[in-house]
């Protein structure tokens, strides 16, 4: 995305960094090396160059570079096109469709206050989509999906459009379609199912209950969970990532967003993945050493690389 997060950190009244803009430590590198399994490198502070070897420094070798917007996924192909370790996945966000067809100023791209709004520009932009999709860096369509959090009524046609366009071109690209999910899992489940989902999905930031991921799991969707399973009120998402089979998990940080814990409230970024696999570990009553395997390997079997 075009706009970036600064975790540079400001100084409170007492002349001192608070807290929450100092970056957490490096944690212990893993063993068997993982993949974040999506990520906002755009949205981080630094450079690319310093974010991907802090991340190789722990054993994440791997980074999918997330796309919101058009200009944002033209970034993120470029960027995967330039180094070694980082893919990249394409798409309108959510939220970013029906910001385009009512060419909303305060929408998540600011291209599209420059922009006619209307069908005819959420055109446009998909076909810039498609054709950033067919890019051999390129390894995911997405994110996609429903956000019933922060659209309204009024956006749910243009969203809901604009996501089986997703799931077309994933599927003509046999590309892995990464969906965003919030407050709106039976209406995602049953775009995906009207429309025939592509071979691989996957559920970036999983938010559902243990419920649906046992729905995810017997149609063989990836359910990648970010580092909210670790906090307090996170019991539903745990309870969830218990059920989950081990060949269908994934972990990502969402960074710069979903810190963490005990780090939560301060800037995210790559080299934390270890944090949170430790804490999937816990859940699922296996060893580190195994769900990094797992988690590799899937990663490797869902973005083809």
């Amino acid at each position: 995305m075009a706009a970036t997060a600064s975790a540079s950190g400001g100084n409170g009244t007492n002349g001192k960094r608070d807290d929450k803009d100092v970056p957490p430590p490096l944690p212990e590198p893993l063993r068997v090396p993982v993949a974040d399994s999506h990520t906002h490198l755009d949205m981080q502070s630094g450079t690319v160059e310093d974010a991907v070897a802090r991340a190789a420094s722990v054993g994440v070798t791997t980074l999918i570079q997330v796309g919101c917007d058009v200009k944002g996924s033209r970034w993120a192909a470029e960027t995967a096109a330039a180094h070694d370790g980082v893919w990249a996945t394409v798409a309108l966000h959510p939220n970013e469709a029906p910001r385009i067809v009512h060419g909303d100023p305060d929408g998540w791209s600011r291209q599209g206050a420059r922009e006619a709004g209307g069908e005819a520009a959420l055109d446009a932009a998909l076909a810039e989509i498609d054709a950033l999709a067919a890019l051999p860096q390129v390894r995911g369509v997405g994110e996609t999906g429903l956000d019933r959090f922060r659209t309204g009524p009024e956006g749910m046609a243009a969203q809901e459009l604009s996501f089986r366009r997703h799931i077309d071109i994933a599927k003509r690209h046999g590309k892995a379609l990464v969906i965003h999910d919030r407050e709106a899992h039976e209406d995602v489940l049953r775009v995906l199912a009207e429309e025939g989902a592509p071979d691989t999905v996957v559920f970036h930031c999983y938010s559902g209950d243990a419920a649906m991921a046992e729905i995810c799991a017997e149609r063989g969707y990836l359910m990648s969970f970010a580092g909210n399973v670790t906090f307090k009120n996170a019991q539903d998402l745990r309870d969830a990532l218990a059920v989950a089979p081990l060949d269908l998990v994934l972990v990502e940080t969402d960074a710069p967003f979903l810190t963490p814990a005990p780090y939560r409230g301060r800037p995210n970024a790559p080299y934390l993945i270890p944090v949170t696999l430790r804490a999937m570990a816990d859940v699922k009553g296996v060893g580190e050493d195994t769900l990094a395997a797992a988690v590799a390997a899937n990663t490797a079997r869902a973005f083809g690389y």
